[in-house]
């Protein structure tokens, strides 16, 4: 069978005979070599249903909820404001909860003497806790066919030695730190822009778009009384069922279903499912939540889940992630925005996910994006307006994670019939006429910068027009 030209390109790259190349397609947008992963009888296939979601966060007392450890931002964005952001949202974590997140020997922020091992043997567990290891909590991932197990190293003992200490213990398991994981972008808090009266929802998505489309959206929570957002289908998850409105999240679903007098995301009339995985929480973002989250995408069949979160590889994470792209599930990510030199992060970067870098309003890339083989498509992510949490207004967004939901949103409408039944053939289609009809902005063919191009120029929402 013949590759399109989009999975030809991928293979060329990575010295691969395109003739051999899978059905597989976001293996083939990063090139990663993982044709033929799965049979196709195999991808199609779920598991039935459970009875019973997954573990969720539990809710915060509402009277004593945490406030956002994120540095106070400017009233003017700047682009090195974002180069230093994970940086110092990271060191704030660790200095003002030292008895709940540490580093781990990379720096990364973890939960304190917290290990996370994937369908543990009942011998690997009673060698556990025989070592002083107590079991912390347990989710079973029905959606993923796995169950998750979270240990508590014994008092004394360092997270980084109870986790070699397990490994050495189990050597075929699957153990890892329970990393947190972070925004990938910046909103100005300090204002709102208030909407003009004379303002017109653009021309450009006057029509209904995503009637059948369902997406989803991991990140924090959304505020479901924005205007923007208060006739959008939306079902939540998270939190107990408590709502914790988050600035982060309300802006990135705004992009992916919102729709109110001169503002429209991609995708508005969708169905979104979205998982609060931080709850107004310290500890939230960790990759035990994100994996829970994905479960809960898993049962319920969510076809594209947008992800505009950053950290480092997780194993925990990477399975759940592999497990759902291989049934033909779409994962959208934000590349991140920690400068183009800088390592990949992820998840990104894991093979098989969609990686999405954003450009201004002259369609040149933020300085401040990663780059690599890890970067798929581009879209706008700054000179634009996103809805405000807590206010009827918008804010001013910069930054990937307001680039990956507009990609995400044209994927899933794109493939619109093939992504309600996951059929994985016909979602190959789509992502390649997307990657035909993208904007070339770099050197010919698919590149490190943009990827194979841009796409949803006509999604940028000006925030001078709604002044």
């Amino acid at each position: 069978m013949t590759c399109s030209r989009f999975v030809r390109a991928a293979a060329a790259r990575n010295g691969q005979d395109p003739m051999t190349c899978s059905r597989f397609v976001r293996a083939a947008i990063l090139g990663t070599g993982l044709c033929c992963a799965v049979p196709a009888a195999a991808q199609l296939q779920l598991p039935q249903l459970p009875l019973q979601l997954p573990a969720i966060p539990q809710a915060p007392d509402l009277k004593s909820r945490i406030a956002p450890v994120t540095p106070r931002l400017e009233e003017v964005l700047d682009p090195r404001d974002l180069l230093e952001l994970r940086r110092l949202t990271i060191r704030n974590l660790l200095q003002r909860h030292r008895d709940l997140i540490e580093a781990d020997p990379a720096g990364e922020p973890i939960v304190r003497g917290e290990v996370v091992v994937l369908a543990p043997s009942p011998a690997a567990l009673e060698a556990a806790r025989a070592a002083g290891f107590t079991v912390a909590r347990e989710s079973a991932l029905e959606g993923i066919g796995e169950r998750m197990v979270v240990l508590r190293a014994p008092q004394g003992m360092t997270t980084a030695a109870a986790l070699l200490g397990l490994r050495r213990l189990d050597e075929p398991g699957r153990y890892d730190f329970n990393h947190l994981y972070l925004a990938a972008g910046q909103l100005r808090s300090a204002a709102t822009l208030a909407q003009r009266s004379e303002a017109r929802e653009p021309a450009a998505r006057s029509q209904a778009r995503g009637a059948r489309v369902t997406l989803g959206l991991i990140d924090g929570g959304v505020d479901l009384r924005h205007p923007a957002l208060r006739h959008a289908g939306i079902r939540t998850y998270g939190c107990s069922g408590a709502e914790v409105p988050d600035v982060h999240g309300t802006g990135v679903a705004s992009l992916l279903v919102g729709r109110a007098q001169g503002f429209a995301g991609a995708a508005p009339e969708a169905t979104l499912y979205a998982a609060d995985v931080y709850c107004g929480q310290p500890t939230g973002g960790v990759a035990t939540l994100l994996v829970e989250a994905l479960a809960w995408m898993a049962r319920e069949r969510v076809p594209v889940i947008n992800i505009s979160l950053v950290g480092p590889a997780n194993k925990t994470l990477e399975h759940a992630l592999r497990v759902l792209i291989a049934r033909g599930h779409v994962i959208v990510a934000a590349v991140g925005n920690d400068g183009p030199a800088a390592a990949p992060l992820y998840p990104a970067a894991y093979p098989g996910v969609i990686g999405v870098t954003a450009v201004d309003g002259r369609r040149i890339v933020l300085p401040e994006a990663l780059r690599g083989p890890q970067v798929s498509f581009a879209a706008p992510g700054a000179d634009m307006a996103t809805a405000a949490s807590g206010s009827r207004g918008y804010t001013r967004a910069r930054g990937t994670s307001f680039a990956a939901p507009l990609v995400a949103g044209l994927i899933a409408h794109a493939a619109e019939g093939a992504v309600a039944r996951i059929e994985i053939s016909a979602v190959q289609r789509a992502i390649d006429a997307l990657a035909r009809s993208a904007i070339d902005l770099g050197p010919p063919g698919r590149d490190d910068t943009y990827g194979f191009g841009l796409l949803g120029e006509d999604l940028r929402v000006d925030p001078l027009t709604l002044r």
